[in-house]
């Protein structure tokens, strides 16, 4: 059978000549470079959107760690707002008919990321200096590496996404329990777990690219670029503090 059988990135109004890795090598190449030139705008973006906050905007920054970090069960609300936010924005990015569309997807949750990690770089910012810089430059490594790992050797990892599923349910279900039960277990060791994770989700995205989105999909491909890397970037930083 054909390996774009059931591929969920395969829409029928679109032949399966338009899938990357059946796709001239021109236009495959184009493609890649759209998705990397368009996650680097995605990560530009929610640096400048950061750095706009913290600057301009200090008030707002404690009202939103106020918020956020306020009552014993603020952040769960945080984030389950977050991951509706989240639904949205892969859905419009992944829109078949509208490129502003998808352009409204990726900027959507590129802001949502930057509102999320707002308490955790003030964190960061006032009581462990140095470390997001840290974190950021491990996190390009990391990135880099995988990166190139899928890019060279041209596998395909879309078998991690059962494990990656469950992983994600699993790493849901510990955060939720350490909030309820306002435990501290939730260490050094869930912060390498949760890199292991990040980093499962790196190479099975970046294996998508090659073989399974659309050519036309960059947008939507670079959302899912993004959303690994901030993920692994959030627990390198979280590592760094701990070890501070």
């Amino acid at each position: 059978m054909s390996q774009y059988q059931n591929n969920p990135y395969v829409t029928p109004a679109y032949g399966m000549n338009t899938i990357a890795a059946a796709a001239a090598v021109d236009e495959r190449v184009r493609f890649i470079r759209n998705t990397y030139l368009h996650l680097a705008g995605a990560v530009f973006a929610f640096v400048m959107l950061e750095l706009t906050i913290f600057t301009q905007f200090p008030d707002v920054v404690e009202k939103l760690c106020g918020f956020m970090l306020g009552t014993q069960y603020s952040w769960l609300i945080v984030l389950g707002l977050f991951m509706v936010v989240s639904y949205f924005a892969e859905r419009w990015a992944m829109s078949s008919t509208s490129k502003g569309l998808q352009y409204a997807g990726l900027g959507t949750f590129v802001v949502a990321e930057a509102i999320l990690f707002v308490p955790l770089l003030y964190i960061a910012n006032t009581f462990h200096p140095g470390a997001i810089q840290s974190a950021a430059v491990v996190t390009l490594i990391i990135f880099a590496g995988l990166s190139a790992v899928v890019l060279v050797t041209k596998a395909d990892f879309s078998f991690l996404r059962y494990a990656l599923y469950l992983g994600g349910l699993a790493a849901m279900a510990a955060i939720a329990v350490s909030i309820f039960t306002q435990g501290t277990f939730l260490g050094q060791w869930f912060s390498w777990a949760m890199i292991v994770f990040a980093s499962g989700y790196i190479l099975f995205h970046t294996s998508n690219i090659l073989h399974h989105y659309r050519t036309d999909q960059y947008v939507a491909a670079a959302l899912s670029l993004f959303s690994s890397v901030a993920l692994l970037f959030w627990y390198v930083l979280q590592l760094f503090m701990s070890r501070d």
